[in-house]
């Protein structure tokens, strides 16, 4: 089922999702100074393209700089992000047969808003460890 809901996710949004990602990757890295950023935006662009079957964890390993990284982003680009796949979710989940689709477009606000110290892994490998707890 993950494979189908992918498949028809990256037609209809993914694709343009992930173009968008990569373009804003690009731009930061050609400035240098964005780089962390640039990065960011190309792991948030691959998760946008195949969600599905994925999840979003924080990195153990991230400090006290993805904290500061994370402020910058939220106020110059991932308010603005948020925004936009709250309003590109409404009209899926008006279509009915989209609600899966529109709860993946949600399912990328908290990576957008804050995407240093964050890590995309495969939900069956994340999801086994969090019932042993």
């Amino acid at each position: 089922m993950k494979t189908i809901l992918n498949i028809i996710w990256f037609v209809f949004c993914g694709l343009w999702l992930a173009i968008g990602y990569f373009t804003a990757g690009i731009i930061c890295c050609i400035l240098i100074v964005t780089i962390p950023w640039g990065i960011a935006s190309f792991r948030i662009g691959a998760y946008a393209m195949w969600p599905f079957g994925r999840v979003v964890v924080d990195k153990p390993t991230s400090g006290i700089g993805a904290a500061l990284g994370n402020i910058i982003w939220l106020v110059v680009a991932g308010i603005w992000l948020a925004i936009g796949h709250v309003l590109t979710a409404i009209p899926l989940f008006v279509s009915i047969i989209g609600i899966p689709l529109g709860w993946a477009n949600l399912k990328l606000i908290p990576v957008s808003l804050m995407p240093l110290g964050k890590e995309i892994v495969r939900s069956d490998t994340i999801l086994p460890a969090y019932r042993h707890n």
